[in-house]
């Protein structure tokens, strides 16, 4: 890793206990949690909320600590998710997973969340805690020093005793570093738009079970998420380089997304691309990475909040406590987190590299006759509960990383 570099400028006020650089899922997280701790926080996003954002399709992992967040979605303009459907108009396949189907133990239920209002009401959560929230303050520098923490932001220079990095896909750290180290195999573009004003029709059709829908495309897939009232999330994800137009050929040629978007607004169209990515080195003296600053996987089975979310929990289950023993500049503090983060991202990483390099949907998703256990697992798995011993499906994820025919050997 690179030395630190060092900021300029006047300090704003006393050192803060945290700084933490990015308002979305889960800077807002570790931000409330600390704040509510007792602990100083300080956390600066660059930009002004609500502003849009993708993502949209949460998991039932997320349900308890969103509870403990104060966050009831149930209570506002969200739409109720009971699961996900797979479909492939090409071949006529279909399959429903509903959560409910899943081991017990997990959460039945989820949320489609539009992005603008659900991370303001996360910030929101943070600041009614304590926390001191400041927008439209990007982040121009960081340094970090075995003493302290220096940020400078739009506002001045800010020093901390730790750097919370929520930075999302700017990855702060990690690009300051030279940390990211691109994933290949997944997917490497996404273009995307809402699309508000569906028929009525449409919108109760979809809203009924208000699952994300996956439609398999040549060396691809797209999300059709229902959002609350008339709007619809739409998205295309390549595994090479993808232009804007091309969301809008890939609706006007399926007959599913033709009838799904007949007569409404289409959004502004967004991009991202190469965004399958780990940071190598995502916690250390004085700092870690949380959310998309520590690792973003392909979104083909809606983890992104998830891990976000539960990535920025458990790290402040170390980092309030060092805080209040000032043993905070330890450098292995994060070690469990790192061990615990692990076996999501081992799980949900193995579950897309399937996805695309194996027959995995044909002969598991969408088999005639599965295996009712390994059903149960798959769907616990998509539900995000992966840290439990009692998962059969799970087991036999791990082992296929190790050369198992996971998709073969357990469809009958």
């Amino acid at each position: 890793m690179a030395g630190p570099r060092r900021g300029a400028g006047n300090v704003s006020r006393a050192r803060r206990d945290v700084i933490v650089v990015g308002g979305g899922p889960a800077g807002s997280t570790a931000a409330a949690l600390l704040a509510e701790a007792g602990h100083d926080v300080l956390l600066l996003e660059r930009e002004r909320f609500p502003r849009f954002h993708v993502g949209e399709s949460l998991l039932p992992i997320d349900i308890p600590l969103l509870e403990r967040l104060g966050v009831r979605l149930a209570e506002g303009p969200y739409r109720y998710k009971r699961g996900a459907d797979f479909l492939d108009e090409q071949t006529g396949d279909f399959a429903r997973y509903n959560f409910a189907d899943g081991l017990d133990g997990t959460p039945d239920h989820a949320f489609q969340v539009e992005r603008s209002l659900f991370d303001a009401a996360l910030l929101d959560a943070a600041r009614t805690r304590g926390a001191d929230v400041r927008m439209a303050e990007p982040v121009r520098s960081v340094a970090v020093a075995p003493e302290v923490v220096r940020v400078e932001s739009a506002g001045g220079v800010h020093e901390a005793r730790y750097l919370v990095d929520a930075s999302g896909q700017s990855a702060l750290l990690a690009k300051q570093w030279g940390g990211v180290a691109p994933i290949p195999e997944f997917g490497r573009a996404a273009a995307f738009r809402h699309y508000r004003g569906v028929a009525p029709q449409v919108a109760d059709e979809l809203g009924r079970e208000g699952n994300i829908q996956v439609l398999m495309l040549p060396d691809g897939w797209a999300w059709v998420i229902p959002l609350h009232g008339d709007t619809v999330s739409i998205g295309v994800v390549r595994r090479r380089a993808l232009r804007p137009e091309e969301l809008d050929r890939e609706v006007a040629d399926s007959p599913h997304l033709s009838r799904i978007t007949a007569g409404a607004r289409p959004g502004d169209a967004h991009r991202i691309s190469n965004f399958s990515y780990r940071n190598t080195e995502p916690s250390g003296a004085r700092y870690c990475c949380v959310g998309d600053a520590a690792c973003f996987l392909d979104p083909v089975f809606s983890s992104g909040v998830a891990l976000a979310m539960l990535g920025a929990e458990t790290a402040v289950g170390l980092l309030s406590p060092a805080l209040a023993a000032r043993s905070e500049d330890e450098p292995s503090l994060m070690k469990p987190w790192r061990g615990h983060m692990d076996v999501i991202y081992r799980s949900f990483s193995a579950l897309i590299h399937r996805f695309y390099h194996t027959r995995m949907i044909d002969n598991l998703f969408f088999a005639e006759r599965p295996d009712p256990a390994i059903r149960r697992g798959l769907i616990t798995v998509l539900s995000g509960d992966v840290w439990r011993d009692d998962n059969p499906f799970q087991q036999l994820l791990e082992r296929s990383r190790r050369g198992e025919r996971l998709d073969r050997s357990q469809a009958r």
